[in-house]
């Protein structure tokens, strides 16, 4: 399966953008649909939130996001240095090990 990400990263390189803005652009893509997601939640459970840890979830929030920008960060050095090369490689290996691992349960 193609991820998301994979799909957007993958169109825009056949666009002719550099690897790090098609990941920059796929990372963008995703803050509306996650955007989408939180306020659904947040829609679909109103009546059972609890604002007497509004700090507490502050403090949550802002350390998830700073965490975010770091690794963000981090992944799109990576990508500019190495490319993609390193996650074709992964998913292979991954792959590979499910399906030995499916084979050696008698699920396959």
């Amino acid at each position: 399966g193609v991820s998301r990400s994979g799909a957007t990263i993958a169109g825009g390189m056949l666009l002719g953008t550099d690897k790090r803005s098609a990941a920059e652009f796929s990372f963008f893509l995703a803050l509306p649909t996650m955007g989408a997601a939180v306020a659904w939640d947040l829609l679909q459970s109103w009546d059972r939130l609890d604002f007497s840890d509004a700090g507490l979830i502050a403090v949550g929030f802002l350390t998830a996001f700073l965490t975010a920008l770091a690794v963000v960060k981090l992944l799109l050095d990576f990508v500019s240095r190495h490319g993609f090369a390193p996650f074709a490689w992964w998913r292979i290996v991954v792959g590979v090990a499910g399906l030995i691992g499916l084979a050696a349960t008698g699920a396959l």
